[in-house]
């Protein structure tokens, strides 16, 4: 599942002779020539990858969408009320008190301390989460696996072996459920058929909503830059 970037509109054109990427602020189009295989259009697509992420990013600061001003709270998929953030002089990177809802950040380098803070609490939490719902959902996986790479938001091998993005825990808790889903259900169909998306919808009955709400968010500035 591709991060940071919005759903491509993909539109086959019996007169094009090559493919052409256009990023615009509010979307991504890509043109395909009619004899394009589908394979050819994904090698195309993970190729431009770096680059429709780069372009994507700079329209965005163009356009305002991007506030650098360091966050006050923080909002985490499994906590009922954000977490205040104290900036201050310590030598930890951050502490966190979660019986007061207080995160203090070291001030040397905020923004990195504040992405390794989300990236230390999804590794503990996500992979418990990941099974709850597989207990739920009754969807078994082999192992799971924490990152942060820049274009996906999870993904699921053959071996049923699962990525999570560390960013999902910056979500509300039905997207970061919508995306555990989304790789469960891979466990059970390895591509994105009828069935697959029949399989997503029983578990996630609006399903559709929240893949439009974790395409259209834009990630907090310090989660992109640092």
């Amino acid at each position: 599942m591709t991060q940071n970037l919005p759903e491509i509109q993909i539109t086959r054109k019996l007169r094009a002779t090559r493919l052409r990427l256009r990023v615009e602020p509010t979307q991504i189009k890509l043109t395909v020539p009619q004899f394009c295989t589908q394979r050819q259009v994904q090698e195309f697509l993970k190729q431009s990858e770096q680059w429709m992420i780069e372009t994507w990013q700079k329209q965005q600061e163009k356009v305002g969408l991007q506030d650098r001003t360091l966050p006050t709270e923080i909002k985490l998929f499994n906590l009922d009320q954000p977490l205040s953030i104290v900036y201050q002089t310590q030598k930890n990177s951050f502490i966190l008190d979660q019986q007061n809802h207080q995160l203090f950040i070291s001030d040397r380098q905020p923004e990195s301390y504040l992405k390794a803070f989300t990236i230390a609490y999804a590794k503990t939490h996500l992979p418990p989460y990941l099974e709850k719902l597989s207990i739920e959902t009754g969807l078994k996986f082999n192992q799971c696996a924490i990152r942060q790479p820049k274009t996906r938001w999870g993904s699921c091998s053959a071996q049923h072996n699962i990525m999570l993005n560390s960013g999902l825990v910056l979500f509300p808790q039905e997207i970061t459920r919508y995306v555990a889903v989304h790789e469960l259900a891979h466990t059970k169909h390895f591509d994105h058929s009828a069935k697959f998306w029949a399989e997503v919808e029983k578990q996630d009955l609006n399903y559709k909503n929240h893949r439009k709400i974790l395409k259209t968010t834009p990630m907090p500035y310090w989660w992109i830059t640092s």
